[in-house]
């Protein structure tokens, strides 16, 4: 995970501080040399990311020998530390990390960054020759300090009146704070006050048992996506597995053996679409322990599996059914899912073997490589990328299990 590990000293209870950060030592937009200019442009500032002002905030002080901030950015070392997928090779994360969805964001991200720093960086740059230098402040540089970011940035929490009316807070960065690791089982957590963050325990830290803080509920994709890191098995309880909506289409596709039963599904896709249970892009989010996105994958596969007058009733009701009906659907729990009529847990069971083939590799195969001699002998890439798709295929796996 982060280059230090952060050890107690001595025995702490739930509830005790750890440490606090006074607000003014905040490094963010609000807070950096050049805020008032940032604040003058911040119409023209605004984009997908919501990053660009603190970006430039970071671009700026990082560049800059006598930032307040210098001691800070000193502990990252050129952000040599940061091993995010996206700076490994494309061929290699291809080879590691098929199937997992990490390639997928990570080209996303890598279009959305060339974007941002063409269309709104490098304008707003040029137009302030005496505090910024395209030289200086490159693409390169400006892809470094995104990753650094996405890996130790704080975004506040909105106030429960504002979540409705705001948009989220911008992020921020957090000396100190930003030191301590993840873990899905954490000990700390972090506390925002008026005048100052505070770090403070979550259940009893032994002395010298290693503090984590959380980052909320993420699964190992996500972690090492914007991490750079994942979680050994079994220890990331948050993990999930994702099925691609379209699979699940493709699989019923692959069922239907006439013309006229293709139309059907045809037409149950685009009715499904029209409800916006699915989307093209979408995917079936799977835990360990229940499917976190239910009602969409519920409603998939009831409709995907009514005959044509099912069909047509239902579209009439406009998708619309009693609550019995309903109620007996609202959680698909492990147990729920071996529940399921026999059509649909068919129709889940061929989506799960299609996920599975677009790995490069099996379960056994990565079973093979857990093996302590062999793992050892594997590179920090390699490891990492193992823990996301083992983690992904036990899930995939117990999912067959249940429905089978």
């Amino acid at each position: 995970p982060k280059p230090n590990e952060c050890k107690q000293t001595r025995i702490k209870h739930p509830g005790e501080l750890l440490f606090s950060v006074p607000r003014s030592a905040l490094l963010s937009q609000h807070t950096c040399a050049i805020r008032a200019l940032l604040h003058d442009a911040q119409e023209s500032l605004q984009s997908q990311s919501g990053w660009v002002p603190l970006l430039l905030a970071l671009l700026h002080e990082y560049t800059t020998s006598t930032s307040r901030w210098q001691p800070y950015f000193s502990l990252w070392q050129d952000f040599s530390s940061l091993d995010h997928p996206m700076f490994w090779p494309e061929e290699e994360r291809t080879k590691l990390l098929q199937g997992t969805g990490i390639p997928e964001a990570v080209d996303k991200d890598l279009a959305n960054i060339q974007l941002e720093y063409s269309s709104i960086i490098l304008p707003f740059m040029k137009s302030h020759p005496d505090i910024f230098d395209p030289e200086l402040h490159t693409l390169e540089l400006y892809k470094q300090l995104v990753a650094f970011v996405m890996a130790y940035s704080f975004q506040e929490p909105l106030e429960e009146e504002d979540e409705d009316e705001k948009g989220p807070n911008p992020p921020m960065m957090v000396p100190v704070a930003d030191i301590l690791n993840h873990v899905a089982n954490h000990n700390a957590s972090l506390e925002y006050a008026p005048r100052c963050l505070r770090m403070v325990t979550t259940q009893p830290i032994s002395k010298g048992q290693e503090i984590f803080n959380t980052y909320g509920q993420m699964a190992n994709w996500q972690l090492l996506h914007m991490y750079g890191f994942a979680e050994p098995y079994p220890g990331n309880t948050n993990d999930t597995a994702d099925i691609q909506m379209v699979t699940v289409r493709k699989a019923a596709l692959q069922r239907a053996k006439s013309k006229a039963q293709q139309q059907l599904v045809a037409e149950q896709w685009d009715f499904l679409c029209q409800l916006e249970m699915v989307g093209e892009e979408g995917a079936f989010v799977l835990g360990w322990d229940e499917v976190l996105t239910e009602e969409e994958l519920s409603v998939t596969l009831k409709v995907l599996c009514m005959s044509e007058e099912e069909f047509k009733e239902y579209k009439e009701q406009d998708g619309w059914e009693d609550d019995s009906e309903e109620e007996e659907n609202s959680t698909l729990s492990n147990a729920a899912l071996s529940r399921l009529k026999a059509p649909c847990k068919r129709l889940l069971y061929d989506s799960v073997l299609l996920t599975l083939e677009s790995y490069r590799s099996d379960l056994r195969a990565e079973q093979d490589l857990l093996n302590k001699e062999v793992y050892e002998k594997l590179s920090r890439r390699e490891q990492q990328a193992l823990h996301v798709r083992y983690g992904q295929k036990r899930i995939l796996h117990q999912l067959l299990e249940l429905v089978q």
